[in-house]
């Protein structure tokens, strides 16, 4: 949703270059599922002979990894010069004989060319579900801008010098909210079913309290499918991008949901089905770049068809209310217009049949005294100069209460080969 501020930090990495990650077919039935993804957006922080320790959150086991890392938006090629995943014990601290190197092509360093990426081999690592992981990359030169995952709302760590699986966080003195390089990371395991790609802004992309507890909605889904499927549920990844919007690209908040839907969700190892929740920042900011209710129809129509072009489902969540929002965020957010188009948008996610599914995320949320705010239990903390809640963002109660409104039969594959 909402931007937020960015953070940087710096580093680079080694030799030898990786084929560009192909995009797997939707309903791969090889295995092979995404586990975690974060989307990628451009950055300014720029590494060199540093390693990055960033900190995921595995939805599903496997018995096989394969790591995704991403140059989408530098501006040179990138050397990493050492890869490797671990299981978190604590903090930047490894469970000790958990970390495991990864190669690209047999070799242990790659070099990430401008604007693409590059897929690890598959490599031999049991990995739990519901689990933090470690993905370590030692930078080994200038990086340039790094590619990056702003708001991870997960602390990270950066070492100087090459440290790529330690298990001791003694070289890791820094500390960063960033998700840097890395995009993705698939698993290998056939009894699950399918891969669930959460879509849209910062409601999906980040908590909105502690950081580290994994209390975003995606998050709750999955252990609410977990609790029920076991190692069958399918994985449940986030593909949310803080400030995100539909139609138009917002720099530091991403390219749009058209120009990257085919990346960052269709292109997902085992895709069968996506939740979007996404629009409430056109309307947010559509007092200086304005949209119309049909412009937004249109663009929905466009995902719908590229979703279904793949053979994907794909669900629609209506947009939860903003009223009150606008002392603490400006523009069209929580203005009677903003809220009469926010209105007409959710009227035609219900009654458009457009979607394969809706899921009324907007009426799970909406005070019982007047359906334009959030319940009071269910907003976020807001801004002292408002003397007032967010009014924009769900809190970790509404997080929950908002996976618990999807429809788990959404996500069973009776056909699964």
């Amino acid at each position: 949703m909402l931007v937020a501020a960015l953070l940087a930090i710096s580093p680079d990495t080694g030799a030898s270059a990786a084929p560009r990650h192909p995009g797997p077919p939707a309903h791969a039935d090889d295995g092979w599922v995404a586990s975690w993804t974060a989307s990628p957006v451009v950055g300014s922080t720029e590494f060199n002979d540093q390693t990055v320790r960033n900190i995921i959150y595995s939805s599903v086991s496997g018995n096989e990894v394969r790591v995704r890392l991403s140059n989408t938006f530098g501006s040179q090629p990138v050397e990493v010069g050492a890869t490797s995943v671990g299981i978190v014990l604590d903090g930047a601290q490894l469970a000790p004989g958990t970390s495991h190197p990864i190669t690209f092509d047999g070799h242990a360093s790659v070099t990430i060319p401008v604007g693409e990426e590059v897929l690890s081999d598959p490599i031999n690592m049991q990995v739990p579900r519901l689990t933090k992981l470690a993905v370590d990359l030692y930078l080994s030169g200038p990086t340039g801008p790094a590619t990056h995952h702003p708001l991870a709302w997960e602390t990270n760590y950066v070492a100087s010098g090459n440290h790529a699986g330690d298990a001791t966080s003694t070289a890791y003195t820094a500390q960063t909210s960033s998700w840097y390089f890395v995009d993705g990371l698939n698993v290998h395991n056939r009894a699950t079913d399918g891969t669930v790609v959460a879509f849209g802004d910062s409601i999906t992309d980040v908590g909105h309290s502690e950081v580290d507890s994994e209390a975003r909605w995606p998050d709750y889904l999955s252990r609410r499918l977990d609790s029920t499927r076991g190692n069958e549920a399918p994985a449940v990844v986030n593909a949310g991008i803080s400030g995100n919007r539909v139609l138009n690209d917002s720099g530091g908040s991403g390219e749009s949901a058209l120009h990257r839907f085919q990346r960052d969700a269709l292109s997902q190892p085992g895709v069968t089905a996506v939740v979007l929740l996404e629009g409430i920042n056109d309307i947010g900011q559509s007092g200086t770049d304005p949209v119309t209710a049909t412009e937004m129809e249109a663009g929905y129509r466009q995902l719908i068809q590229m979703a279904h072009a793949r053979g994907v489902k794909i669900y629609g969540g209506t947009l939860t209310p903003f009223l009150g929002s606008n002392c603490r965020y400006g523009g069209n957010y929580g203005t009677p217009e903003g809220e009469a188009l926010r209105q007409r948008v959710n009227d035609w996610i219900r009654t458009s049949h457009a979607f394969d599914g809706v899921v009324d995320f907007d009426q799970a949320m909406a005070s019982p005294y007047n359906s334009g705010y959030f319940a009071a239990a269910y907003n976020s903390t807001g801004a002292p100069q408002c003397q007032t809640a967010d009014s924009l963002h769900p809190n970790d109660l509404g997080d929950e209460v908002m996976a618990d409104t999807v429809p788990l039969s959404w996500f069973h594959l009776v056909d699964r080969p």
